[in-house]
């Protein structure tokens, strides 16, 4: 994997770069719809890739391990044959979702034992089988295993966790390193940075995964319940510390203030089960606000759903029809509010990117916060 800096804003560390993996390019700062058991919730990928013009999805490891499972997809060749993708896919590696069952899991040096979601059978994720199963699914991207810590947290339990997720990486690490891609492509494997809400764990965790040298980073456990604020805070102390060589991650992050905050900060990937869990309940983004479709105010207003949108998917129908929809549970209104909301995000980090590169981003920024925070 290759990643080249093309420009960084000056009045802010905002970055424009670009990806290459061996399924494509992907433009920096890129927000990835969250595809996670092969899908991207209500969209197909004819749409993903000629509307929404998505570079890169998400699959998870947890869900994808126990259904389809991994026999089924090294069987189809991958995850990109079995979902007919030809673009970069990146994999998390279950942490979250491990973290997500605290009631039916348990923690231990080795790894995590957790009850599956769907049948209650036991299973257990180590670093080395995590690698394993990532290797199965054929991510160009995959994750290490880490815990991602609750908020809040106790430190004496924060720092604990963090060390067990730093050897845990060095495990991830040797088994990745020790292992082969299984379907003739590149994979590069993130260690992702923990700590909690603990500067000085931050510090500590974004030093330990900058010494490892791989081909990107990410950063893992904010956006779970914290103020933005100090996701924020914590995201400038990671970045300062994180080579700027190599892209940055900010995992499970966020509306599309936090994004254009988070670009600020030195991120370059993005993503986030919003806009799609958002619009299968009504809710819309545009660049002048947030939309609740369901509202009756949208009854009779017979104008585009986003008049302001490069895409003629999101002027093709009106926000009446959409409210209409809405009323009526037809499925076709998750379809058309998820197909709009991806086109905004990719819209927004594309614009971001243009900003970036013509050197007013921070102005740009400043002007477009408002605006999206604000409820129409």
């Amino acid at each position: 994997m290759k990643f080249t800096l093309l420009n960084v804003d000056s009045k802010s560390r905002a970055r424009a770069g670009v990806v290459e993996t061996d399924h494509g390019k992907i433009e920096t700062p890129i927000f990835m719809p969250v595809g996670t058991v092969g899908t991207v919730k209500a969209v197909d990928q004819s749409s993903l890739k000629n509307i929404i013009n998505a570079q890169i999805i998400l699959g998870n490891t947890y869900h994808l391990y126990l259904r389809p499972g991994t026999d089924i997809l090294q069987q189809a060749g991958g995850l990109h044959r079995f979902i007919n993708w030809n673009r970069p896919i990146l994999t998390d590696s279950g942490g979250y979702q491990v973290y997500s069952l605290a009631h039916r899991r348990k923690l231990k040096e080795e790894g995590a034992t957790f009850q599956s979601h769907i049948d209650g059978s036991r299973h257990t994720f180590t670093p080395e089988n995590v690698m394993d199963v990532q290797r199965k699914i054929g991510a160009d991207i995959i994750m290490a295993f880490d815990e991602c810590t609750p908020y809040p947290c106790e430190k004496k339990y924060a720092i604990k966790s963090m060390h067990m997720t730093h050897r845990w990486l060095d495990r991830c690490i040797e088994r990745f390193d020790s292992t082969e891609p299984l379907y003739g492509y590149h994979q590069s494997l993130f260690p992702i940075v923990q700590g909690s809400v603990y500067n000085d764990l931050r510090i500590q965790s974004a030093e330990y995964i900058a010494s490892k040298n791989r081909e990107g980073n990410a950063i893992g456990g904010l956006s779970v319940g914290e103020p933005a604020e100090i996701m924020y805070e914590l995201t400038d102390v990671v970045c300062n510390i994180l080579p700027a060589d190599k892209p940055r991650y900010l995992m499970g992050v966020g509306t599309p203030a936090n994004i254009l905050e988070g670009i600020a900060l030195g991120v370059d990937m993005f993503d986030c089960v919003m806009p799609t869990r958002n619009a299968r309940n009504g809710g819309l983004f545009t660049a002048e606000g947030i939309i609740n479709i369901r509202n009756k105010k949208w009854e009779n207003d017979f104008s585009p759903i986003d008049a302001t949108s490069e895409s003629e998917y999101s002027r093709n129908y009106t926000k009446a029809y959409l409210h209409h929809l809405n009323k009526s549970q037809e499925i076709l209104a998750a379809m058309i509010s998820s197909v709009h909301n991806l086109s905004f995000y990719l819209w927004l980090v594309r614009e971001a990117r243009k900003h970036i590169i013509a050197g007013d981003f921070a102005n740009w920024k400043n002007v477009m916060i408002p605006k999206l925070t604000q409820k129409l």
